[in-house]
């Protein structure tokens, strides 16, 4: 084994660790044997392991409810699935599941509301915080869903004249939220949020606009800021902006009773990743009470919409090598069998890193790769892990394939690359299975999507 890419892993990371142990020189993903799902099912391939949605659900609300017993906090939390992480109906219903709500940006979330009240998988107590900025479209879709009955619908207020549309049309009293456009880091090109209403401006526009307005109830304040939350002086700086918001807003608001602290939780991207979420989670929570009481005013009950960190650690993408070209005395380039382009599409828009491990053969030596795409493009390709900037992979002896696989993939890839259209190359979107666990914890795989077809690419086509 000296010299192995056993070796090599667990001399460079912490291994195994949670989601991640070496059987029989094979890797198992969350106790999956992934050789086995691989033999069935082949690659490319896209797999969703469903369990671990409820378990990052269970362990958010767990880390709050911890937090808000050590503080003596006197809110309540609710967390929201931000529907944009991924779209899936194996996704919202094992979201809802596990007791979320939810949180939409577009009209065609609404729908979406709609399909899921039809099936009788929400009912319209359900909370949906929607979000974005807002074509008439959206506007008409989240009246309509008001006007039905669905009773917990808060429309968040991206611009002053949004009010304008549902003064017209909303026959019911609705509960509203306002989104504050926050500052930027300091590092972006631009200094304040495009989203949401300046700080300066909402005290006087609920003045204005909202409180003698028998129609509306501000119930909400929408606090997001691009980085996620993260232990820095902007993010504590920029929270302390919008507590001084929602104080001064509550001293004249009776009725405002709620604080959404936005998305942003970080996901392990690499095997060298650290982040102490229950320390987070009880600062922001000590921070808001402490804030709260010292402006005099009750402490707020408390959003979150988390959409990567529900979803994105569910997923992982597999392919096997097909061959290997030394193109010259440095680089060594392993093919997949696939195009990142297509099937991972944050690798070479933002040059995002994954968690990147062989699936087997892990008692071979290692050497040094390049991973390519089978597309003609230069930039179907990836080289480096967020924790060793270079990729290595067992080196090939003739005796099996090599698999390997990118893991957490599970939130953005279909979003950003499309599903079931026209693909890069006409290289096909591979297949998915959903892996879950029946009631004996015994794994059951189904197959969601086989390999997309060239007829449907060519029907898009107009052939």
């Amino acid at each position: 084994m000296e010299g192995s890419y056993f070796n090599l892993i667990s001399q460079t990371v912490e291994f195994p660790q949670e989601g991640f142990e070496v059987i029989e020189d094979e890797l198992h993903f969350n106790g999956i044997n992934l050789m086995d799902i691989i033999e069935q099912y082949g690659t490319p391939l896209k797999i969703s392991y469903l369990p671990k949605i409820g378990q990052q659900i269970t362990k958010a609300k767990r880390m709050f409810n911890v937090a808000f017993a050590k503080t003596d906090y006197k809110g309540t939390y609710t967390y929201c699935y931000c529907t944009k992480s991924s779209h899936f109906s194996f996704v919202l219903e094992e979201v809802l599941a596990n007791g979320a709500q939810l949180e939409t940006s577009s009209a065609y979330d609404i729908q979406i509301i709609r399909a899921l009240a039809e099936d009788g998988k929400i009912a319209k107590n359900l909370t949906i915080v929607c979000n974005g900025f807002k074509r008439d479209v959206y506007q008409e879709y989240l009246c309509e869903l008001i006007n039905d009955g669905f009773e917990n619908v808060i429309p968040v207020l991206d611009n002053m004249n949004e009010l304008n549309y549902y003064e017209k049309f909303l026959t019911k009293k609705t509960k509203l939220g306002i989104r504050i456009a926050s500052e930027e880091e300091p590092k972006f090109e631009f200094y304040t949020s495009r989203l949401g209403i300046r700080y300066d401006a909402i005290v006087d526009f609920y003045k204005n606009q909202i409180l003698n307005n028998p129609k509306f109830e501000l119930k909400m304040l929408h606090f997001f800021i691009n980085t996620g939350i993260k232990d820095s002086i902007y993010y504590w700086s920029e929270l302390n902006k919008c507590l001084k918001v929602y104080c001064d807003l509550k001293k004249i608001c009776p009725e405002l009773d709620s604080l959404n602290i936005g998305g942003g939780m970080p996901i392990k991207t690499s095997l060298n990743f650290e982040y102490d979420y229950e320390y987070m989670i009880e600062a922001i929570v000590e921070k808001i009470k402490h804030l709260c009481e010292e402006n005099d005013v009750p402490e707020p009950n408390l959003f979150t919409e988390f959409g990567s960190y529900t979803v994105g650690e569910s997923g992982a993408t597999l392919y096997s090598v097909l061959d290997q070209k030394q193109q010259n005395d440095s680089e060594l380039w392993s093919m997949i069998d696939s195009s990142f382009i297509t099937t991972l599409p944050d690798t070479w828009g933002i040059s995002q890193r994954f968690i990147l491990l062989a699936i087997n053969n892990w008692d071979k030596e290692y050497q040094r790769v390049q991973l390519g795409g089978i597309t003609c493009d230069s930039m179907d390709y990836y080289n480096s892990e967020a924790h060793l900037n270079q990729v290595f992979l067992p080196k090939p002896d003739g005796s099996s394939p090599q698999y390997l696989g990118f893991f957490h993939t599970g939130a953005y890839q279909e979003s950003l690359g499309g599903y079931g259209g026209i693909q890069h190359c006409l290289v096909p979107a591979p297949k998915h299975v959903l892996i879950d666990l029946d009631e004996s914890d015994e794994v059951v795989t189904r197959l969601f999507a086989k390999e997309q077809s060239f007829k449907s690419m060519l029907k898009i086509l107009g052939y």
